[in-house]
């Protein structure tokens, strides 16, 4: 099911972007492209369709909620399922990110299983 997706995730990270990528990857997540921040990605948004945004929070540039935000806001993206990845485990946290309209949130570290249980569930609801 979510094997044939094409995914876009930011992260400002390195690392995290080369775990990200590999947890895709193992899943079975073959169209993945990778943005460094919200700039990054809004760049990439508007030459390419995607089927699912996994975003980091805090990032240099434009972090993840602005980057929710400027999403929620265009015509053409406003539906694009959002997974939010961060250390921000915090339920206040939480609970903004879903007022912002992302539909899923996944606290830092987390396992492949995790990634592969939300993004099911995400594609299941839209």
């Amino acid at each position: 099911m979510i094997e044939n997706k094409r995914v876009l995730f930011v992260e400002d990270s390195p690392t995290m972007r080369r775990i990200i990528a590999n947890s895709l990857k193992k899943l079975g997540v073959t169209q993945i492209e990778e943005a460094e921040n919200g700039v990054d990605a809004l760049e990439k948004l508007q030459s390419c369709e995607y089927d699912m945004i996994l975003t980091d929070w805090n990032m240099p540039e434009m972090n993840g909620k602005e980057l929710v935000e400027h999403i929620r806001k265009n015509d053409r993206l406003k539906e694009l399922p959002i997974l939010m990845i961060t250390t921000r485990g915090m339920e206040e946290d939480v609970l903004t990110a879903i007022k912002l309209g992302v539909n899923g949130y996944i606290v830092k570290p987390f396992t492949p299983d995790i990634l592969r249980k939300k993004m099911v569930e995400l594609f299941s609801n839209s």
